[in-house]
């Protein structure tokens, strides 16, 4: 018998998730077939890998020592397919992604066309979520990943900064912000806010941005909390609050002079853009051919 990457692979999911059962449903595979992928590698190997209980398992010494070099022929695989998927343009399959709300919503709808005139063959499903949304699907095995504006800080989960943003102060045209060369925080905090909702990328880039500038966000007035942008711009136009948005997310709105765009003093709302994946997922080639796409496009010039 051969050593193959398949069974290192599932060694490592098991790893990973200390249950065989876990994995199986990570690798949508039975159970007794992930039993006995990891019994051929012990038996290639001579030895147990793992120390089994009716209540838990764990890694033997010599499946400890095994881990970094399973790890590392799962980075290689990943590495390999990125580096060939640029060759690969006639490539078939089906895209499956979640994307938050700004992503899915303004920008991603701009970036698909140039993927699929490079892509033809492959067919796009796209799930529009809140980022908190995003990262229980992507742990629940129900995505294969998602692209987030905020990064995300699990054990579990692969973070990757794809694209640069930033936030602005929006507010109607006739607003008295709309023509003060110079806006502060003092004169902004006197108007009421219409925002998105707590959990979402754009909520927590936000605060934590006015965190930094040891603001408390409980001075804010804020009137609305709403579930999508899109929402949001409409109870900014019809003037029930002014709210921080995505410059991208209001482009048509301002060249019809809906909305200015104004920049608070001594404040700006950074934030990049993340793909999200498990550790122990290997993405199918449609997606890794997304991802490389992402890298080497001139995103810019679609914000």
């Amino acid at each position: 018998m051969a050593l193959n990457f398949h069974q290192l692979h599932i060694f490592y999911t098991v790893a990973e998730k200390g249950s065989f059962s876990h994995a199986a449903g990570a690798l949508h595979m039975t159970q007794p077939a992930v039993t006995m992928q990891v019994q051929s590698l012990e038996d290639y190997f001579g030895v147990k890998l793992f120390h089994r209980s009716t209540k838990k398992i764990e890694l033997s010494e010599a499946g400890r020592a095994l881990m970094p070099f399973a790890k590392n022929s799962i980075e290689l695989i990943r590495e390999t397919d990125v580096a060939m998927s640029k060759f690969t343009k006639m490539i078939e399959g089906r895209l499956q992604l979640g994307a938050s709300l700004t992503m899915g919503e303004y920008i991603l709808p701009r970036l698909l066309g140039p993927f699929s005139k490079d892509y033809p063959n492959i067919s796009v499903s796209m799930k529009v979520m809140n980022t908190t949304q995003i990262l229980d699907e992507v742990l629940g095995h129900q995505l294969n990943f998602g692209l987030v504006e905020a990064p995300i800080h699990h054990p579990d989960v692969h973070t990757e900064a794809i694209l640069s943003d930033e936030l602005k102060l929006i507010v109607p045209a006739d607003h008295p912000l709309a023509d003060m060369d110079v806006v502060t925080l003092e004169e902004v905090l006197k108007y009421p806010f219409v925002l998105r909702e707590q959990g979402s990328g754009t909520r927590r880039v936000m605060e934590e941005e006015f965190a930094r500038c040891n603001m408390d966000c409980s001075s804010m007035k804020i009137v609305m909390e709403l579930g999508s942008t899109g929402a949001i711009k409409s109870a900014v136009e019809a003037g029930l609050g002014i709210s921080i948005l995505s410059q991208s997310s209001v482009k048509h709105e301002v060249t019809l002079g809906l909305f200015k765009v104004k920049t608070i003093e001594n404040i700006r709302f950074e934030r990049s853009f993340y793909a999200i994946y498990l550790n122990s997922t290997l993405l199918p080639i449609s997606a890794v051919s997304f991802m490389t796409f992402l890298r080497q496009e001139d995103l810019s010039r679609f914000l």
